[in-house]
């Protein structure tokens, strides 16, 4: 199997460029077996001696890559061939060949900055440039300056190599062309309005009409996965009777580990799979068996808003580059069909590749990154692509309102420690907050709910009534300090459940995503153990359950303002608020518990754009604690105003 890949047909031909070359460019097409293949051509040219690192931008991608790499070479995992995610340590001293997500190779940058563990470096799906490759890149150009002895290799599936090569100084771009077989492609003839249910329908037409082999079908985001997931299951027993059992597998970020690996096992006897996954599974992850591909066209994307300082989290469609990839899924082992859920003149509409992430999200992680690694000119530094000057001015006073920059930019005490948590830095905030304050133990839990997406979902107006009253004695025990009170009542709840059956139940009756909240779990104990080990140092009994529940939660609002103190706004008549940060108007979602009570000020954690602007996750608060947190901030925001 491994002798057919294209990659090996050219095998020597690499080995003599990288032998030759410092930095290497690889396009290398879906398919080549770059990904598990070029590490071990390094391997074998050092007869054994190279340690290399091979990273990916998702935990998943680096896991299995590692495990199957390990196979190939009848290796035990975690010795030769290993991997490194966050919370997860699968190598050793004597490891050769480790994949880990491009976080965590920045992070052993950080702790070790000339990297002297590692001889060769290959960054993987470079196309994808989130803002860590794009920040490791800028990192290894200055490293290979004074590490001679420094292998990189830059890998990407889609072409723009040019780029990566003028980074580079001229760095050579080889090509390698990928196994595909030919795929037909079949368009909508008109638009659709509910792309759950056209999923679903087109899933169930290739299951009673085409041979058999495996679907991938890519969808946006994990609400519309779990719908499709739960009612493809329910539809399992009413199939006609002859037809292969069909078994559908949710595939996104969110997921608990074993829960994505499921996706990778084949299933016995006479049935069919169906994968149901975001872009996670549009690159490096290869999933055996697949033939039939149905692109629902969009994805999330977050966007970074610097007028509101905030992230939105937007539904967008895709990019060529991106349905040629979601295509090549369907022929990679033999000829396959994509069903694509657009119209041909929606896909001709489509831009050629998605904007890097630099140029959309929140650059103050990056900056933070930056400010820890002794950068002082940040604009100055060496970026693949810029951010604007804006965006990095915005990210700089954030990071400042934070108090992890002092007034000459220098990093703090308090930076530092942020930098290091596996959060965004105003969350960082928080814990660390919360951690002085002695109730981190209640913070952990509004934190981690935080952390996974579409947890709390919108029932139908049909049920909303009888939802809204299952939920009412939740909100009520809130004190009325809002929702992340609210939140942390039904994580305390859930976790006095005894059984799976009775957590399911509940959920179900709250319209509360079960997996969602089994996962704000998982993430609560890997954020603690994070932070009992950057806070050694400075021990600090938890007192959340002495304190009695209104001053509790008093100092839970407090904690989050510290790292959301430019999400607040003012009350004007009526049920509008003016945010202080920009002066724009707000409004309390309806979903919220705040909805339709009348507080002086409040905080929020995110906010949307429908018809009007939202604010969620909303808090009510002293304007007295704005002044005690950050009267810098609230002097400078309301001088000249009319509030």
């Amino acid at each position: 199997m491994m002798q057919r890949l294209p990659i090996c047909e050219v095998q020597t031909d690499l080995e003599k460029k990288f032998t030759k070359n410092r930095i290497t460019i690889l396009v290398g097409e879906t398919g080549s077996g770059k990904s598990t293949q070029i590490p071990q051509f390094i391997l074998r040219m050092s007869n054994g001696t190279e340690k290399i690192a091979v990273t990916q931008p998702r935990r998943v991608a680096a896991i299995n890559l590692a495990k199957r790499v390990a196979e190939e070479t009848k290796t035990t995992l975690g010795q030769d061939v290993g991997y490194t995610v966050r919370f997860q340590n699968m190598s050793g001293p004597n490891t050769k060949i480790k994949y880990l997500t491009d976080g965590m190779l920045l992070r052993e940058l950080l702790l070790r900055t000339s990297l002297d563990q590692y001889t060769t470096i290959i960054l993987d799906e470079a196309h994808e440039r989130t803002i860590i490759t794009d920040l490791l890149m800028g990192f290894l150009k200055t490293l290979l300056q004074t590490r001679v002895n420094l292998r990189l290799i830059v890998m990407s599936a889609t072409l723009d190599a040019d780029r990566f090569s003028r980074f580079f100084d001229g760095a050579e771009v080889l090509y390698v062309q990928g196994r595909r077989f030919p795929v037909q492609r079949y368009f909508l003839s008109k638009p659709v309005e509910d792309i759950v249910d056209a999923t679903v329908r087109t899933a169930i037409q290739i299951h009673s009409s085409e041979p058999m082999g495996d679907i991938l079908a890519f969808l946006a985001g994990q609400e519309d996965i779990d719908k499709v997931v739960d009612t493809l299951n329910d539809m399992i027993r009413s199939l006609p009777v002859g037809l292969p059992e069909l078994v559908a597998l949710p595939l996104y970020a969110a997921l608990p580990p074993q829960q994505q690996l499921k996706v990778f096992e084949k299933v016995p006897g006479n049935k069919r799979k169906i994968i149901i996954a975001t872009n996670i599974a549009e690159t490096s992850l290869t999933i055996s068996g697949v033939r039939y591909v149905i692109d629902g066209g969009t994805q999330k994307v977050k966007v970074w808003r610097h007028d509101l300082g905030l992230d939105s989290l937007l539904t967008m469609p895709i990019s060529k580059s991106n349905a040629a990839q979601r295509m090549g899924r369907a022929g990679r082992e033999a000829a396959g069909k994509c069903y694509r859920l657009y119209t041909e003149t929606d896909y001709g509409g489509l831009r050629s590749q998605m904007e890097p992430e630099v140029e959309r999200c929140d650059v103050s992680f990056p900056i933070l990154t930056l400010k820890l690694a002794g950068v002082t000119d940040v604009l100055g530094w060496n970026w693949l692509e810029r951010p604007s000057k804006a965006a990095i001015m915005s990210a700089l006073m954030q990071l400042y309102t934070l108090k992890a920059l002092d007034d000459e930019g220098k990093i703090t005490e308090l930076g530092k420690k942020m930098a290091v948590l596996p959060l965004p830095p105003h969350l960082s905030a928080v814990l660390l907050d919360a951690y002085q304050k002695g109730i981190a133990d209640a913070v952990l839990d509004i934190v981690s709910c935080l952390s996974i997406e579409n947890l709390i979902m919108n029932p139908h107006p049909d049920k909303r009534d009888e939802v809204n009253g299952k939920r009412l004695p939740f909100i009520t025990a809130s004190g009325g300090m809002g929702d992340l009170v609210v939140l942390r009542n039904y994580v305390q709840h859930y976790r006095s459940l005894l059984s799976s059956e009775e957590k399911k139940e509940w959920c179900k009756e709250l319209h509360i995503n079960y997996r969602a909240m089994s996962n704000v779990e998982d993430v609560r104990k890997q954020l603690e153990s994070y932070l009992k080990a950057g806070s050694a140092n400075s021990k600090s009994e938890d007192k959340s359950a002495k304190l009695g529940p209104s001053i509790l939660n008093e100092q839970i609002i407090q904690c989050f303002l510290t790292g959301f103190v430019s999400n607040t706004a003012l009350r004007l008549p009526g049920k509008t608020y003016r945010t202080i940060a920009g002066g724009q108007n707000i409004n309390v979602h309806p979903s919220s518990s705040m909805f339709d009570k009348k507080v002086d000020a409040i905080m929020y954690t995110e906010y949307m754009f429908t018809t009007k602007a939202y604010a969620r996750n909303v808090s009510p608060i002293d304007l007295q604690w704005l002044q005690q947190i950050a009267p810098h901030f609230l002097s400078r925001r309301t001088a000249g105003s009319d509030y």
